[in-house]
């Protein structure tokens, strides 16, 4: 969320800001300045009146000190408080319709974000590894997931519906050892504390990173007695709110915290999209980085995070580029976001596996947590990031297919041998 604050003062900014994203300033920001105005008039014409009624509370005080009658005092006093009242509810009435349009305004780019009306006007920044070459036409991974046996998608589908599967003995097994390979260089090398959070959350924490209220159809709400709960679409919005309504010590940022958790999307809007195999799935599964820090390093810790998620794919040996998106294209919580492409040959293309965001404030301020800055007496809103490390569907899928071989097989890469146990998948029948 933007502070009011500065929308208010800074508007024409804030218009210009949301029509580099490719929205209508009018939709977005509605009344607001209709909203706020009123707001704070009913506010100044609450505390004049306050002013007036302690005056006639004076003079009451006075009058019945000196034996006088004060009955229209009294009266008007009376009157006084029943305008207060009013005043007070249509200021908070205000302030709620305020909060809603505030709550509705995506974060503003940073201004090294390449401006863009399309997806197309991202910019590549740089490419790791070649492509595998083949003397054969190389298979997509749900062609190849089930000739040998470890991806389900019928049973998956019978089990929960459409974009649901199921993975056997080796698909289940590569799997977790691509979850705990991921974990342990996160954990051991790259200096992250492993969490594991609940997979469900309320309200709050969902509004507290954004997925709320815009995004709730793109969620899966579990009603619960009185209230909600929601299937965590990630693990960033559990780690996140960890620190809900919390201060940090200044001395322990950046706090870098991983998690692995299963994921669950409705994709209510990616209907059509990616419908053959496992790219876009209900459920799957991902290792999560989620960092607070310092305002004044976020950016640098923008470029380690993203590092972090990279040298996974380097260490499996998957050829990948890194592009950073357009204002067309940033999510909605989001003031930068590099996006990292892993090459599918069974694609013949490259399929986002990460996306490494700085939120800047923007979440700090919806879930309220801060920092005290060294020297200072009042506490400050952290700057808050995360990205997939990486997701590991998606990573499976990268493996199945650049790893394929000629006579159907598939080559465990080297570092994943000591967690799988074997050296290749070979077709087997469930």
């Amino acid at each position: 969320m933007l502070d009011l604050n500065f929308v208010r003062d800074n508007l024409s900014l804030v218009e210009e800001k949301l029509r580099l994203r490719g929205l209508d300033p009018g939709q977005v920001l509605k009344d607001f300045l209709e909203v706020d105005g009123r707001r704070r008039r009913a506010i100044t014409e609450a505390e004049t009146i306050k002013a007036r009624r302690n005056r006639a509370s004076e003079a009451i005080a006075q009058l019945k000190k000196s034996g006088q009658d004060a009955t229209a005092q009294i009266a008007e006093t009376k009157e006084l408080r029943e305008q207060i009242q009013q005043l007070e509810k249509t200021a908070a009435d205000l302030e709620t319709s305020l909060q809603d349009i505030l709550a509705g305004i995506p974060n503003l780019p940073h201004e090294s974000v390449p401006a863009g009306k399309t997806p197309e006007d991202n910019v590549e920044l740089r490419r790791w590894g070649q492509p595998p070459k083949f003397d054969f036409t190389p298979k997509p991974h749900w062609e190849l997931g089930e000739q040998l046996g470890v991806l389900d998608l019928e049973r998956g589908a019978k089990l929960a519906g459409a974009r649901f599967t199921v993975y056997w003995d080796l698909g289940a097994k590569l799997e977790r050892a691509l979850a705990n390979f991921m974990l342990d260089l996160h954990t051991r090398e790259h200096g992250y504390t492993e969490v594991l959070p609940p997979y469900l959350v309320n309200s709050e924490s969902m509004y507290g990173t954004g997925q709320l209220p815009k995004f709730a159809a793109d969620s899966f709400r579990v009603p619960h007695g009185d209230k909600d709960l929601w299937l965590i679409p990630t693990a960033e919005v559990p780690v996140t709110n960890l620190y809900r309504d919390e201060t940090i010590e200044a001395a322990r940022l950046p706090v870098s915290l991983t998690a692995y958790t299963p994921c669950f999307r409705s994709e209510a809007g990616s209907y059509g999209k990616d419908v053959r195999g496992i790219i876009r799935q209900h459920q799957f599964q991902k290792v999560e980085l989620v960092k607070f820090a310092h305002p004044e390093r976020s950016y640098e810790e923008l470029e380690k995070l993203t590092h972090h998620a990279e040298t996974v794919l380097q260490k499996l040996g998957l050829p990948y580029r890194v592009v950073t998106l357009s204002t067309a294209d940033m999510g909605f919580s989001s003031a930068k976001t590099y996006d990292i492409e892993v090459w599918l040959p069974g694609q013949g293309t490259f399929r986002e596996i990460s996306s490494c965001s700085n939120f800047e404030a923007f979440q700090a301020r919806r879930a309220n947590i801060r920092f005290k800055p060294e020297g200072k007496g009042k506490s400050e809103f952290v700057h808050t990031l995360n990205g997939s490390g990486l997701a590991v569907g998606r990573t499976w899928v990268a493996i199945v297919e650049n790893y394929q071989q000629a006579d159907g097989s598939v080559v465990i890469p080297e570092v994943l041998r000591p967690y799988i146990g074997v050296e290749r998948i070979t077709p087997k029948k469930f």
